[in-house]
């Protein structure tokens, strides 16, 4: 089968998979497990992941452009190959040839995974965590809180940052471990059935094989490289998110009349269509340059995928209000997709680094003389 057709085939069983069900999704808070689980035996929540490894092998484009389509769909679900994705890139990033073997099936197989950076004094500040990980002969402890882990209330994997002597360490710990306590955060504002979870973990013992190789390592290193896959993942599910809106936005105006003539006719309404359409063509150019370096192992990946988070990211808040207004009181009712993606779009402000962290690295990008 050619890169194309795993694309494309890619593409239709997650629209499949999705269908007209993201509203009830969105007001329930819930996928179904079953749903979650095809998802991700299908090898959709992390397509990157090689075929060797039971993966479907897109590159960062492809895989990309199908994040795209999953956040036009239902955000929730797209949260959830974030963070999938995150996780296998970590394996594959810092796991041996016998960790990738061992988890990377398990991850394009039907099992799910969170992974788990902040803490409730360790949010941007990854520093700042306290979650310990330490190891003793041929077993791993595992000892701290993490809060706000997407996917954690469907995963069946948690893939933990933590201190590790005076470094920072990963290990990955099954979900069902003793030990292990996950609590879903109650009523999230956006992506609310995207399993966000609050996880305790108390006194955790894992097998050493377990802890990822670069244990000792900064934070910052480990922290970064999985974070340049969840900030690039983002970015393209906010491009979905424009597109969404764009076309919510424009079927409206099309169709409903004031004044005896088409919302589009008016002027007003006309410049926010324009304002819109080029939103997500800003979005779409910085993901695919930000996917080109990742393709082709750029230097600047980091700052690039830095950018297409805080670039997609703002227009997708300012695109979401703007189909809103268009649509009024019709995008106003909860579950609507224009005010489902007003909701969701705020949080990908947040997450994987805020807009002022993104501004702040960006500015040292500059400030160093690298920009």
């Amino acid at each position: 089968m050619t890169a194309q057709a795993t694309a494309d085939g890619a593409r239709a069983a997650l629209g499949e998979l999705v269908g007209d069900r993201a509203e009830e999704w969105d007001l329930t808070g819930r996928i179904p497990a079953e749903t979650v689980r095809e998802a991700a035996r299908r090898g959709l929540l992390c397509a990157q992941v090689a075929a060797e490894h039971g993966g479907l092998g897109l590159d960062s484009r492809a895989n990309g452009e199908l994040t795209a389509y999953a956040g036009s769909l239902c955000s929730s679900l797209r949260s959830l190959m974030t963070s999938q994705g995150m996780a296998a890139w970590t394996v594959q990033r810092f796991g041996t040839a016998a960790q990738r073997g061992m988890f990377l099936p398990r991850l394009t197989g039907g099992e799910s995974a969170g992974v788990a950076f902040s803490e409730s004094g360790a949010g941007s500040d990854l520093s700042a965590m306290r979650t310990e990980i330490r190891r003793e002969g041929d077993t791993v402890h595992v000892t701290g809180a993490k809060v706000w882990v997407t996917g954690a209330a469907y995963a069946s994997l948690l893939v933990v940052f933590g201190t590790y002597g005076s470094g920072a360490a990963v290990v990955v710990v099954p979900a069902d471990a003793p030990g292990v306590r996950i609590e879903r955060v109650p009523d999230p504002m956006g992506c609310r059935a995207a399993g966000h979870a609050d996880v305790h973990l108390d006194g955790v013992r894992v097998p050493a094989d377990h802890l990822l190789s670069g244990a000792g390592l900064p934070v910052a290193l480990l922290a970064t490289t999985a974070l340049t896959y969840g900030r690039l993942s983002v970015a393209w599910g906010c491009a979905g998110i424009l597109r969404a809106c764009l076309d919510s936005a424009a079927a409206h105006a099309r169709t409903r009349e004031q004044f005896g003539k088409p919302l589009a006719d008016h002027q007003l309404v006309a410049r926010h269509l324009a304002e819109l359409a080029v939103a997500e063509q800003v979005a779409l150019r910085c993901c695919e340059h930000a996917s080109a370096c990742w393709d082709e192992n750029r230097p600047e990946l980091g700052t690039q995928a830095v950018v297409a988070k805080y670039v997609a990211s703002r227009e997708a808040v300012q695109g979401a209000a703007t189909a809103v207004q268009v649509l009024a009181s019709r995008g106003a009712r909860d579950g609507h997709p224009v005010a489902r993606a007003y909701r969701d779009a705020k949080l990908m402000e947040i997450i994987e680094g805020s807009t002022e962290i993104s501004q702040l690295l960006l500015a040292d990008h500059v400030r160093t003389g690298r920009g």
